[in-house]
């Protein structure tokens, strides 16, 4: 079998998306090999074991979240903290075009896997730790605007356990009724954050020493 036809990335893409709208257990690999259009010995060629594959597609997904994910929001969004708003739009437009069956692709897996392969939950936590990091650095960039203090890092973590929960609630009921409750709400607290920044630097040009003019 030919090794560089695509045929290994050709079964990552199907994994993938098998994994994301059914999960990892219910998924088999003849399934894959059927969706990927290759043959079942190809698949266990670059993949002995089900978990092999599995722990590639997180890799690949973690490969993917910068070109597939942030930099079509980033491109449209200029300003940081709109970066983060995008990112959290992007996930609500996936639940409506999937009618709700795809959500967060990590999550489902960390619930599905995370206490039966370790191996693989290191990889789920790199993935969300990834994810973290464009945040932070959306809030970073931000970080003139914001209170003195705020830790990026903590943000992030706020908005990625809104998405997670937020993500969950709109699946379970079918509506975007939660969802839309939570951005809102997370929106709020930023603009918040925003002011009160915005509040400080006032406050800092006004007790700032004024320069004398020269005679």
């Amino acid at each position: 079998m030919p090794i560089g036809d695509g045929t290994r990335e050709k079964l990552l893409d199907a994994a993938m998306e098998l994994f994301a709208f059914q999960g990892y257990a219910a998924t088999g690999l003849a399934q894959i090999a059927r969706k990927a259009k290759v043959l079942p010995g190809s698949l266990y060629y670059f993949f002995p074991s089900k978990q092999d594959l599995l722990n590639a597609t997180l890799e690949r997904r973690h490969e993917l979240l910068q070109p597939e994910v942030l930099d079509p929001i980033w491109t449209k969004h200029e300003d940081p903290i709109e970066r983060v708003f995008g990112l959290l739009g992007g996930y609500r437009h996936m639940l409506e075009v999937t009618d709700f069956q795809h959500g967060c692709p990590i999550g489902n897996l960390v619930i599905e896997v995370g206490n039966t392969h370790p191996d693989s939950r290191r990889l789920l936590v790199r993935n969300f730790d990834n994810w973290l990091d464009a945040i932070e650095a959306c809030f970073a960039s931000a970080e003139s605007r914001l209170p003195a203090g705020i830790d990026a890092r903590r943000l992030a973590v706020f908005v990625l356990t809104t998405m997670e929960g937020a993500v969950m609630l709109a699946r379970a009921y079918r509506n975007f009724e939660a969802y839309d409750a939570a951005i809102i709400q997370l929106r709020d607290y930023v603009e918040r954050l925003l002011a009160d920044g915005q509040v400080e630097t006032s406050r800092k040009e006004s007790h700032a020493p004024k320069r004398r003019r020269r005679a």
